[in-house]
């Protein structure tokens, strides 16, 4: 983001962090007027900035860039996969991971800009990632966006990784046929229900809710045959929505543990899932 593009409205600084058994290790700290614009600019200098950053043993790192200024803020957290033996993945995944914080910062730059013509607004965007499973079979990383312009969203993401076979699971890889979607979709409704019955607090939209003067249009139906999902340290399979994509936007992202019965006759096998 160059000086003359905000009027110097931000302060930046990069933060380097290291992701382990997810917890953050700062192992770095640089703080300039400029060094935002000067790593951020181009995909080619964030991979720079990425490759540089140290590896200690661990299968994620990363580096968090952050933009301040008044009622203005952006952090972007970007993740790099290492260690993977199946490269053409690695890169692919690093890849990935790169333009989508290049996406969300060229928005914000964008939206900077405009609140600035504009002489008022508020803009907070954040990026970052969790490291949900790690152990000798799966690797399963979450990464989050959670944007404030007037309201609010937050988005999450998973990959999960076989690190024996070093390939990139999907549900329909995991499965035998597509009869996985009706029978976690049903098992979601009935979580849902249950959890409505003993929590007034917990809303979702979907039919038979025993709130019957919810009016939506789009209640849940079933999942897609690519939906959301990652495996949990005690391999389970875990369905996960967005904010607004099945309850009102107070619930935040919701997840559903399937237990394994429900699915054990349509899995390809047990290794993955328990």
């Amino acid at each position: 983001m160059a000086a003359q593009d905000t009027g110097n409205l931000i302060n930046y600084k990069m933060e380097m962090i290291l992701m382990k058994k997810g917890y953050k290790w700062l192992i770095g700290l640089t703080t300039a007027a400029a060094i935002f614009t000067a790593s951020v600019n181009t995909s080619a200098s964030f991979a720079k900035t990425l490759s540089d950053v140290p590896v200690v043993g661990t299968m994620v790192k990363g580096v968090t860039f952050t933009a301040e200024g008044k009622d203005v803020n952006a952090q972007l957290q970007v993740p790099k996969i290492e260690s993977l033996e199946n490269k053409e993945l690695e890169s692919s995944l690093n890849q990935k991971y790169l333009a989508e914080n290049q996406k969300l910062y060229d928005e914000f730059k964008k939206e900077v800009n405009e609140i600035k013509e504009k002489g008022n607004g508020h803009l907070s965007v954040n990026s970052g990632y969790e490291v949900k499973t790690d152990d000798e079979l799966i690797f399963s990383i979450g990464r989050y966006t959670d944007k404030a312009k007037g309201s609010s969203s937050t988005t999450m993401k998973y990959d999960t990784i076989d690190k024996k076979e070093q390939v990139l699971l999907t549900l329909p890889i995991l499965f035998k046929n597509n009869d996985y979607i009706a029978d976690i979709s049903e098992n979601i409704k009935s979580q849902m229900k249950e959890q409505m019955k003993k929590d007034s607090n917990k809303v979702y939209w979907v039919n038979d809710g025993g709130i019957e003067d919810i009016n939506i249009v789009d209640k849940f139906k079933q999942i897609c045959a690519d939906q959301n999902f990652y495996i949990n340290k005690d391999h389970k399979l875990v369905i996960s929505f967005d904010e607004y994509e099945v309850a009102p936007g107070y619930m935040g992202i919701v997840e559903f543990v399937i237990p394994t019965e429900v699915i054990s006759k349509d899995l390809v096998g047990h290794n993955y899932i328990k």
